[in-house]
């Protein structure tokens, strides 16, 4: 699948990289990783993600956020 085949706002991995990195599509020319806007082209090779893998990202994002936030606190 390439990126001018998403959908705009479809989450989506580049081949390639770290899993860690997950991109959104956000027109036609950019995407964004950690709310910043990158350019991509659009025949850039790319794996959407299920809605099963975007949930899983986010609640392991949540998970981090909180051990922080409790590591703050001590």
């Amino acid at each position: 699948m390439t990126y001018q085949q998403l959908q705009t706002g479809d989450y989506f991995r580049i081949s390639g990289l770290s899993t860690g990195y997950v991109y959104r599509k956000a027109s036609d020319t950019h995407c964004s990783l950690h709310g910043m806007l990158q350019p991509i082209r659009p025949h850039t090779p790319v794996r959407k993600m299920t809605a099963i893998e975007v949930q899983e990202h986010f609640a392991q994002q949540q998970s981090e956020l909180t051990t922080i936030k409790k590591a703050a606190n001590k």
